[in-house]
């Protein structure tokens, strides 16, 4: 089989439910080996967009192709070349975390070990238990678990570290850099952006049902959405300016304070959250706007 040019490939995708737009001309590419993070507020369109890619739900427009396939006509083949966490899950939980994971690798031509799978959700301690007897953070890892136990090609990975405490996170983030050093293509979508910030090559952030911003992790919202900002108190007032040279600025208040300590001085630097927050609002604002237009 041809690899195609890239790993995932959407153009104008759309999905309605009667006269509700829940998609409306998402495009976008993932290229092989990438990480892309789909951000967006909940009922934004992502888990739409994912459930379309992954062949669980029909498109009403647009075209897409996952691994050179469209994921609407996908096979048994195709889809033993896909790993797919999902938000939930309906398991009973009647097995072992040990005899679940192996029953679900007979399923793949080329699996991941079994133990090493289990070793890297942090599961050891638990592998001889029931499933059903699982906290909620255990069970989630389960899910993680059978995700990528069939060493698949496309990950994808929709809230993978709900439930997860912060030592689990940082353990799985771990695990899906592996995979990506061994090539695996990976789409996530997380309500954590650190999360995003730490695992994505790119994101696509999706609000309205629109893609309203997509690029690298650490260029996406341009240039002026990242640049400085500075906050001081100055004559009883709180004042704050965007500026590319902040020590410059700084050296100016202080300067202006005769060398003293300027009172509320910082210099804040807009993580990827601030960023995030800043482009989902510009887009509730713009449709609401609209709508009373």
């Amino acid at each position: 089989m041809t690899s195609p040019e890239h790993a995932v490939s959407v153009r104008d995708l759309r999905k309605s439910y009667g006269s509700v737009d829940a998609l409306h001309g998402v495009s976008f590419d993932i290229a092989h080996g990438e990480t892309f993070a789909l951000l967006g507020p909940n009922g934004a369109g992502k888990s739409t967009t994912i459930e379309i890619l992954e062949g669980y739900r029909d498109r009403s427009g647009g075209t897409a192709e996952v691994l050179g396939v469209d994921p609407g006509t996908g096979g048994t083949a195709w889809k033993a070349r896909l790993g797919i966490v999902l938000q939930s899950t309906g398991e009973s939980g009647s097995a072992t975390v040990r005899e679940q994971l192996t029953h679900f690798a007979g399923f793949y031509p080329n699996p991941r070990n079994v133990d090493e799978v289990i070793d890297a959700v942090g599961l050891r301690e638990k592998e001889k238990t029931l499933i059903r007897k699982l906290s909620g953070g255990q069970r989630r890892r389960v899910d993680v678990a059978l995700g990528i136990i069939g060493n698949p090609e496309l990950l994808f990975l929709d809230e993978p570290t709900t439930g997860f405490d912060p030592e689990a996170r940082r353990q799985f983030w771990q695990l899906i850099l592996g995979l990506k050093e061994e090539g695996t293509t990976i789409l996530l979508t997380t309500h954590y952006l650190d999360e995003a910030a730490r695992l994505s090559d790119r994101a696509g952030v999706i609000a309205g049902g629109a893609l309203v911003e997509v690029g690298a992790i650490d260029e996406i919202g341009g240039i002026e959405a990242r640049t400085p900002i500075v906050r001081w108190r100055e004559d009883d007032r709180l004042h704050e300016r965007r500026t590319t040279e902040p020590g410059r600025l700084v050296a100016e208040i202080v300067a202006r304070n005769d060398g003293a300590e300027v009172p509320d001085l910082e210099i804040v630097r807009p993580s990827l959250e601030d960023v995030y927050l800043d482009l989902v609002d510009r887009a509730s604002t713009a449709t609401t706007e609209e709508v009373a237009r």
